[in-house]
Protein backbone atom coordinates (compact mmCIF):
# COMPACT_ATOMS: atom_id res chain seq x y z
CA UNK A 1 0.00 0.00 0.00
CA UNK A 2 2.75 2.55 1.11
CA UNK A 3 4.30 2.41 -2.17
CA UNK A 4 1.59 4.38 -4.06
CA UNK A 5 1.55 6.85 -1.89
CA UNK A 6 3.38 10.37 -2.87
CA UNK A 7 4.91 12.27 -0.40
CA UNK A 8 5.92 15.65 -1.20
CA UNK A 9 6.29 19.09 -0.57
CA UNK A 10 3.17 20.54 0.01
CA UNK A 11 2.22 24.11 -1.99
CA UNK A 12 -0.85 26.04 -2.34
CA UNK A 13 -2.52 24.00 -4.51
CA UNK A 14 -2.89 21.46 -1.25
CA UNK A 15 -4.79 24.26 0.97
CA UNK A 16 -8.01 21.43 0.02
CA UNK A 17 -6.77 19.02 2.55
CA UNK A 18 -5.85 21.68 5.53
CA UNK A 19 -9.28 21.07 7.34
CA UNK A 20 -8.83 17.10 6.81
CA UNK A 21 -5.14 17.69 8.36
CA UNK A 22 -6.58 19.09 11.34
CA UNK A 23 -9.36 17.20 12.34
CA UNK A 24 -7.00 13.98 11.77
CA UNK A 25 -4.72 15.41 14.45
CA UNK A 26 -7.23 16.59 16.52
CA UNK A 27 -9.01 13.37 16.49
CA UNK A 28 -5.68 11.51 17.08
CA UNK A 29 -4.76 13.39 19.93
CA UNK A 30 -8.10 13.01 21.37
CA UNK A 31 -7.71 9.08 21.02
CA UNK A 32 -4.14 9.03 22.42
CA UNK A 33 -5.04 11.06 25.24
CA UNK A 34 -2.35 13.58 24.80
CA UNK A 35 -1.89 17.26 23.96
CA UNK A 36 -1.34 18.73 20.96
CA UNK A 37 -0.78 22.31 19.87
CA UNK A 38 -3.66 23.47 17.89
CA UNK A 39 -3.01 25.30 14.90
CA UNK A 40 -5.74 27.30 12.61
CA UNK A 41 -6.33 26.75 9.33
CA UNK A 42 -4.69 29.95 7.64
CA UNK A 43 -1.62 28.86 9.82
CA UNK A 44 -1.05 25.16 7.91
CA UNK A 45 -2.10 26.67 4.72
CA UNK A 46 0.66 29.37 4.98
CA UNK A 47 3.38 26.19 6.07
CA UNK A 48 2.37 25.16 2.56
CA UNK A 49 2.32 28.46 0.49
CA UNK A 50 5.77 28.78 2.02
CA UNK A 51 7.03 25.04 0.81
CA UNK A 52 7.44 24.20 4.88
CA UNK A 53 5.05 21.37 4.80
CA UNK A 54 4.93 17.75 3.87
CA UNK A 55 1.73 16.02 2.49
CA UNK A 56 1.54 12.48 1.99
CA UNK A 57 -1.73 11.36 -0.70
CA UNK A 58 -2.67 8.08 -1.77
CA UNK A 59 -3.82 9.79 -5.31
CA UNK A 60 -6.34 12.44 -4.52
CA UNK A 61 -6.74 10.87 -0.97
CA UNK A 62 -5.28 12.60 2.18
CA UNK A 63 -2.58 9.86 3.83
CA UNK A 64 -0.30 11.89 6.09
CA UNK A 65 1.20 15.14 6.81
CA UNK A 66 3.81 17.26 8.79
CA UNK A 67 5.12 20.66 8.65
CA UNK A 68 8.11 22.57 9.37
CA UNK A 69 9.28 25.62 11.17
CA UNK A 70 12.28 27.74 11.97
CA UNK A 71 12.33 28.97 15.34
CA UNK A 72 15.17 31.34 17.25
CA UNK A 73 16.66 33.33 14.29
CA UNK A 74 16.35 30.55 12.43
CA UNK A 75 19.07 28.64 15.05
CA UNK A 76 16.37 25.96 15.65
CA UNK A 77 13.57 24.29 13.53
CA UNK A 78 11.08 21.96 14.67
CA UNK A 79 9.33 19.14 12.87
CA UNK A 80 5.83 19.43 13.90
CA UNK A 81 2.02 18.14 13.41
CA UNK A 82 3.16 14.64 11.91
CA UNK A 83 0.09 12.30 11.38
CA UNK A 84 -1.22 9.50 8.98
CA UNK A 85 -4.75 8.64 8.75
CA UNK A 86 -5.14 5.69 10.67
CA UNK A 87 -5.89 3.15 8.18
CA UNK A 88 -2.50 4.21 6.38
CA UNK A 89 -0.63 3.14 9.68
CA UNK A 90 1.50 0.47 10.05
CA UNK A 91 3.21 0.51 6.54
CA UNK A 92 6.02 2.98 7.51
CA UNK A 93 4.33 6.01 6.05
CA UNK A 94 4.91 7.88 9.30
CA UNK A 95 9.16 6.97 8.78
CA UNK A 96 8.62 8.32 5.10
CA UNK A 97 7.04 11.74 5.90
CA UNK A 98 8.75 12.38 8.85
CA UNK A 99 12.70 11.55 6.77
CA UNK A 100 10.92 14.08 3.91
CA UNK A 101 10.88 17.08 6.58
CA UNK A 102 14.02 16.06 8.07
CA UNK A 103 15.44 16.64 4.44
CA UNK A 104 13.83 19.59 3.85
CA UNK A 105 15.05 21.09 7.03
CA UNK A 106 18.20 20.51 6.46
CA UNK A 107 18.31 21.64 2.99
CA UNK A 108 16.72 24.94 3.87
CA UNK A 109 18.34 25.26 7.57
CA UNK A 110 21.73 23.21 7.29
CA UNK A 111 23.31 24.56 10.45
CA UNK A 112 20.06 24.58 12.79
CA UNK A 113 19.54 22.35 15.57
CA UNK A 114 16.28 20.10 14.85
CA UNK A 115 13.82 19.15 17.77
CA UNK A 116 10.34 17.82 18.57
CA UNK A 117 8.66 17.62 21.33
CA UNK A 118 6.30 14.11 21.59
CA UNK A 119 4.90 11.66 23.50
CA UNK A 120 4.52 8.96 21.09
CA UNK A 121 6.50 5.94 21.34
CA UNK A 122 6.63 5.47 17.14
CA UNK A 123 7.84 9.10 16.83
CA UNK A 124 10.52 8.74 19.26
CA UNK A 125 11.99 5.74 17.58
CA UNK A 126 11.78 7.76 14.18
CA UNK A 127 13.24 10.51 15.61
CA UNK A 128 16.39 8.33 16.85
CA UNK A 129 17.06 6.41 13.68
CA UNK A 130 16.91 10.34 12.10
CA UNK A 131 19.92 11.18 14.76
CA UNK A 132 18.07 12.78 17.22
CA UNK A 133 18.21 12.33 21.63
CA UNK A 134 16.41 12.67 23.97
CA UNK A 135 17.95 16.25 25.83
CA UNK A 136 16.18 18.26 28.41
CA UNK A 137 13.40 21.36 27.68
CA UNK A 138 16.25 23.88 28.44
CA UNK A 139 18.21 22.66 25.26
CA UNK A 140 15.26 23.82 23.10
CA UNK A 141 15.00 27.52 21.72
CA UNK A 142 13.82 30.06 24.23
CA UNK A 143 12.09 31.61 21.26
CA UNK A 144 8.39 32.54 23.11
CA UNK A 145 6.65 32.22 19.96
CA UNK A 146 7.21 28.29 19.74
CA UNK A 147 6.33 27.87 23.48
CA UNK A 148 3.01 30.15 23.12
CA UNK A 149 2.05 26.83 20.69
CA UNK A 150 1.77 24.64 23.49
CA UNK A 151 -0.73 26.67 25.56
CA UNK A 152 -3.53 24.89 23.57
CA UNK A 153 -2.17 21.45 24.93
CA UNK A 154 -4.30 19.68 27.87
CA UNK A 155 -0.42 19.02 29.55
CA UNK A 156 0.23 22.75 29.46
CA UNK A 157 0.26 23.35 33.02
CA UNK A 158 2.80 20.39 33.97
CA UNK A 159 5.22 22.64 31.64
CA UNK A 160 3.95 25.54 33.43
CA UNK A 161 4.52 24.24 36.78
CA UNK A 162 7.90 23.21 36.58
CA UNK A 163 9.31 26.36 34.48
CA UNK A 164 9.64 24.62 31.27
CA UNK A 165 11.68 22.17 32.82
CA UNK A 166 9.54 19.07 32.44
CA UNK A 167 6.24 18.37 30.80
CA UNK A 168 4.35 14.89 29.16
CA UNK A 169 6.05 15.17 25.80
CA UNK A 170 10.10 13.94 25.10
CA UNK A 171 12.30 16.66 24.05
CA UNK A 172 14.62 15.28 20.77
CA UNK A 173 17.25 17.15 19.70
CA UNK A 174 19.24 16.60 16.23
CA UNK A 175 22.76 18.92 16.41
CA UNK A 176 24.40 18.73 13.25
CA UNK A 177 27.97 19.85 14.71
CA UNK A 178 27.49 16.79 16.71
CA UNK A 179 26.99 14.66 13.67
CA UNK A 180 29.51 15.99 11.58
CA UNK A 181 32.42 15.11 14.58
CA UNK A 182 31.03 11.88 15.22
CA UNK A 183 30.76 11.36 11.02
CA UNK A 184 34.69 12.90 10.80
CA UNK A 185 35.57 10.37 13.85
CA UNK A 186 34.22 7.56 12.01
CA UNK A 187 35.98 8.53 8.84
CA UNK A 188 39.40 8.90 10.93
CA UNK A 189 39.01 5.54 12.14
CA UNK A 190 38.10 3.47 8.86
CA UNK A 191 41.03 5.36 7.64
CA UNK A 192 43.36 3.50 10.58
CA UNK A 193 41.77 0.42 10.22
CA UNK A 194 43.01 0.26 6.24
CA UNK A 195 46.41 1.30 7.02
Amino acid sequence: MDNQIDVMVADASHEMYVDIILETITAAAKIRGTGIAKRTHEYVAQKMKEGKAIIALDGEEFAGFCYIESWGNKQYVANSGLIVVEKYRGHGLAKRIKQAAFTLSRLRWPNAKLFGLTSGGPVMKINTELGYVPVPFVELTDDESFWKGCEGCCNHDVLERTGRKYCICTAMLYDPKKHEKKQAKKETDKEKETE
